[in-house]
């Protein structure tokens, strides 16, 4: 009888994963503008789809878009233009990295501090890694990497915009170079920063 018991709290503990990942519904981004802004309205109902913190797929968003934002009421408000798909991509890239198991592919995971590391624990079949993002190795690389308004810098394009501009990368910081094309290395001058976007002109 002991043995069946304890057999019995075990079958209890095991979690209900199903056959699929198709449970994992997640509710389509919803972006609307506002002004310099957009909102992204419907954050805290995809956080929770993920069944994660709201504040720390915001962050995620902010990271990936390369801006700044704020987290009010379940809602994000991020400094630039975007619209549906741009938070999509963003949602599918953290549903990648943070929720779906790389061993099963069953979202049936959660996050789990290890010796102050980031890990990513699978209830479904136990697969545990790390997901924490690499960081700055220091704070002279960081002021290395700044970005100032005022400045003249000689960047590499690597990317066209939306609106054709180039655009070039700084450490954590993304410019924008009109009248450059992708591969084109060039001086340009910064006129103004807004979190991690710089707008700049050829020197």
């Amino acid at each position: 009888m002991e043995y069946e018991a304890s057999l019995d709290r075990a079958l209890d503990a095991v979690p209900d994963i199903g056959s699929s990942g198709d449970r994992l519904s997640v509710p389509d981004a919803v972006a609307q503008a506002d002004g310099a802004f957009t909102r992204f309205t419907n954050l805290d109902a995809v956080a929770d789809a993920l069944n994660r913190e709201t504040d720390h797929v915001h962050r995620f968003v902010q990271q990936t878009l390369a801006t700044s934002g704020k987290l009010s009421e379940g809602v994000g408000r991020y400094n630039g233009n975007f619209d549906d798909r741009d938070f999509e991509r963003v949602i599918d890239d953290y549903t990648e990295e943070y929720v779906h198991c790389s061993e099963c592919g069953l979202p049936d995971t959660r996050l789990v501090q290890e010796n102050r590391t980031l890990m990513l624990r699978c209830d479904a079949c136990g697969a545990f890694r790390p997901v924490s993002k690499s960081k700055r190795t220091s704070d002279t690389q960081q002021s290395e990497d700044d970005v100032e308004a005022g400045n003249t810098y000689t960047v590499k394009v690597t990317d066209t915009g939306r609106k054709g501009d180039g655009v070039a990368h700084r450490g954590d910081y993304t410019i924008f170079v009109p009248g450059a094309e992708e591969g084109d290395v060039v001086d340009i001058y910064v006129e103004s920063t807004s979190g991690n976007l710089a707008f700049s002109r050829l020197a």
